[in-house]
């Protein structure tokens, strides 16, 4: 009995010696990690800007599958947010502010510690991403007692941020690199009416305006008693690599054509049918310039003539709203094409007034404001023709 009481005592006597040791600890810290990121600095941004990302690659959510991470509507940008619930506590994140392509400050919660986040990517030789991963705050009692017997914060924080890093490499360089174009052909895109909001728009900010822009779309028809009716598309009306600008029409087709009231930033309309090469793009949208490449290569190779009144149409077949890995997104492009001229046989007409025809308009237009052709009327056919048209009078009716 004396030697459990020994026993009992020292044990108390360590426990009391860690209380006050740990007690007797800063309750601060501050770690920071980097890794040189296989991937383009806004793909390596936009990924981890998406808190719906984090449980892919942050090391402790990976390794224990127990945990359920929840996310509401807003994911990306500033504003955003989630929550997880696991067996070792609960915690929530929030973006506070974002820097487009540079930074990401957030706030993290995690049982009574608190960090500020920051992330910053810097440009690298050969396309890469340098990533450096910064959290400084303050630990909770149980959080410094739990470092205390591990080494120390830097070695357990930084060893979560070490593995992290490691898997946003692995995860980027296979989501980015796995991608198809495949070359539909000629294809009819028929009449569709939507509602949309056009402006003009940095190329590199494309697929971020329409995260922001579609759900306002969604939101408009179902307060106006539309309903969608196909996925969510953009038109491209200008296409400038040289200054990096696009005038675009994000587009949310709708069973039905609308008139807006004067000043909405939200229109109706209707884009009339046109023919078009198609391609489809499966994957990142990074890869766009490689559909371009091959649909370009398909038009020449087939003596097509390109439509070069407007650039072309996206449809968002899966995007970024359906689906958070970048492998996994398709996009339709259609880009116009002039009709094929059709050769007209000549008949002897045996009417005395010629039936008009229908010219195309000598201005181009975009394809939502491009008139419909006029309907020819019917021939007016007169009873009797005593003496048949010569050859030379039949020619010149055409």
């Amino acid at each position: 009995m004396k030697i459990l009481k020994y026993l009992f005592l020292l044990l108390l006597l360590s426990l009391v010696a860690l209380t006050v040791f740990v007690a007797t600890q800063k309750g601060i810290f501050s770690v920071e990690r980097s890794k040189v990121i296989n991937s383009p600095k806004a793909t390596v941004y936009n990924y981890i800007n998406d808190f719906r990302n984090y449980e892919d690659f942050e090391s402790w959510s990976v390794a224990d599958p127990s945990i359920k991470m929840t996310f509401p509507n807003k994911t990306a940008g500033n504003g955003a947010s989630y929550y997880w619930a696991g067996a070792e506590g609960n915690g929530n994140a929030i973006t506070i502010k974002t820097k487009e392509g540079e930074s990401i400050q957030q706030k993290m919660k995690y049982d009574g510690t608190e960090a500020d986040v920051n992330w910053t990517f810097k440009d690298t030789l050969g396309g890469k991403t340098k990533v450096t991963w910064k959290a400084t705050g303050t630990m909770s009692f149980l959080f410094k007692v739990y470092t205390a017997l591990n080494g120390g914060s830097d070695k357990v924080i930084g060893t979560i941020y070490e593995k992290s890093l490691a898997n946003i490499d692995k995860n980027l360089d296979y989501e980015t690199k796995t991608f198809a174009v495949d070359v539909n052909g000629v294809v009819n895109k028929t009449e569709t009416p939507y509602i949309k909001q056009t402006f003009t728009s940095e190329i590199s900010k494309i697929s971020k305006n329409a995260r922001i822009v579609i759900p306002k779309l969604i939101e408009f028809s179902e307060n106006n008693g539309l309903s969608a009716n196909g996925k969510p598309f953009i038109i491209y009306h200008t296409y400038d690599n040289t200054t990096g600008l696009a005038k675009i029409s994000i587009c949310l087709p709708t069973n039905k054509e609308i008139s807006t009231t004067s000043g909405s930033d939200i229109l109706g309309g209707t884009l009339n049918g046109f023919e078009a090469v198609k391609v489809t793009l499966k994957g990142d949208y990074s890869h766009t310039s490689s559909a371009i490449a091959k649909a370009t290569a398909y038009i020449n190779k087939e003596k097509i003539t390109p439509d070069l009144s407007w650039s072309r149409l996206e449809i968002l077949t899966v995007s970024k709203l359906d689906v958070k890995s970048p492998s996994k997104l398709i996009t339709e492009i259609y880009f116009p094409v002039k009709p094929k001229a059709v050769p007209v046989v000549k008949t002897p007409v045996t009417r005395t007034e010629a039936e008009p025809t229908y010219s195309e308009p000598t201005t181009e237009t975009d394809p939502s404001e491009a008139p419909k052709p006029a309907p020819k009327p019917k021939p007016k056919v007169t009873p009797k023709v005593t003496t048949p048209k010569t050859t030379e009078e039949e020619q010149s009716e055409f």
